[in-house]
């Protein structure tokens, strides 16, 4: 649904717009919340996991705006991001990690930011899955989003997420959890 949203409003841009935050900003802090599943039978994944997830996020802007009054209107940004995913369904086991993410805002609307994001870090698993190898594993992930400015300093937002943890060939067994994420967040910029 963020994606068609997001479609909608780039072959759509709104070219009488006043600057909105993501314009401008310096710097983003938000924390995401929501649910993911693995896709047994996706690449190599055997089992179900799901997981409660809550990420806390820094963002720091690394460019002006970039192709004003074009559809890709937006500018670069980089988050570091610290993630907590539960597995509900593995009796309340976890996995905590780090992630360094590249970003890109299209900022050519008002009060709406489409997104784009991808990149990845080490993950502590401890799922008691013996098929996967070894507890250090590795996570990269891809996905689209859609904020909403509901203020001048402040944004909430819908993403997806295609989210991919494996112990990158360090140990055998090497299985690896293909998940699919749905998170809810809140962006303060600065």
């Amino acid at each position: 649904m963020p994606l068609l949203i997001a479609l909608f409003f780039l072959l759509f841009p709104q070219n009488t717009r006043a600057d909105n935050i993501a314009s401008t900003a310096k710097s983003e802090f938000g924390i995401l919340t929501g649910y993911g599943i693995s896709h047994i039978g996706f690449g190599a994944t055997r089992h179900q996991v799901q997981t409660w997830d809550a990420i806390l996020r820094a963002g720091f802007f690394l460019s002006d705006e970039i192709g004003k009054e074009s559809w890709y209107q937006g500018r670069h940004e980089i988050l570091f991001e610290l993630p907590y995913h539960l597995a509900v369904d593995h009796g309340g086991r976890s996995m905590v990690g780090g992630y360094v993410l590249g970003h890109w805002r299209f900022t050519s609307l008002d009060r709406y930011i489409p997104y784009v994001l991808a990149g990845g870090g080490p993950l502590f698993v401890d799922l008691g899955l013996s098929t996967m190898g070894t507890r250090l594993c590795f996570s990269y992930q891809g996905g689209t989003g859609l904020q909403y400015l509901i203020d001048k300093n402040t944004a909430l937002s819908l993403e997806y997420r295609y989210h991919h943890i494996s112990n990158a060939g360090t140990a055998s067994p090497n299985e690896p959890l293909n998940s699919s994420k749905i998170l809810l967040g809140i962006s303060f910029y600065r």
